[in-house]
C-alpha cells in the first residue's frame, strides 16, 4: 500500500520516537507499505526540523532514507473545493500517487479527514494504525 506522508507526520516521527507517526515508519517494511513524499513536503520538513529537539536532525537523516520521492502534482482534472492553497499540492500529490494520505494537520485537512478525497483515504497515523489493526492487516 502506498502511504503519502505529510510534513506533520514526518516531523512528529523525528520529534517523538514513541508515537504513531514513528510507528508507521517502524512497521512499514513488514506491512508492505511504501512511504511516499514529495519535494514540496521535504522543503517544509527542512524549514521546520530546526525547531525540534536536537535528536530530530539525526532521526530525520535516517527516516528520510525510508521515503520514496514522487513528483509534485499542482493541479487536478477534477473539481476540488479545498481552501488552504499551501496544502493543495500535498492533497493533489497524495491523490495521484497513494491510497492514503497520513497527516496530523486537522486544521487544514479536517474537512477531508476520515471522509477522504476522490478515493484517497486521509487519516491521522494513529487512526490509520487502528484501522489496519481492526482489519487484521498489521504484522
Amino acid at each position: 500500500m502506498n502511504l503519502f506522508l505529510d510534513a506533520s507526520v514526518v516531523l512528529a516521527a523525528c520529534g517523538r520516537p514513541a508515537g504513531a507517526s514513528r510507528a508507521v515508519f517502524d512497521m512499514s517494511t513488514r506491512n508492505g507499505w511504501t512511504l511516499l513524499t514529495s519535494q514540496y513536503v521535504i522543503l517544509e520538513i527542512t524549514r521546520n526540523i530546526p525547531r525540534l529537539p536536537v535528536h530530530a536532525a539525526s532521526d530525520w537523516a535516517r527516516l528520510r532514507s525510508m521515503l520514496v520521492l514522487v513528483r509534485d502534482v499542482w493541479t487536478m482534472d477534477r473539481p476540488a473545493v479545498f481552501g488552504p492553497a499551501k496544502d493543495r499540492p500535498v492533497l493533489f500529490t497524495a491523490a495521484a500517487w497513494a491510497e492514503v494520505l497520513l497527516t496530523l494537520d486537522r486544521g487544514d485537512f479536517g474537512t477531508v479527514m476520515g471522509t477522504g478525497f476522490y478515493g484517497l483515504g486521509v487519516l491521522a497515523p494513529g487512526d490509520f494504525l487502528e484501522r489496519e489493526r481492526a482489519a487484521g492487516r498489521l504484522k
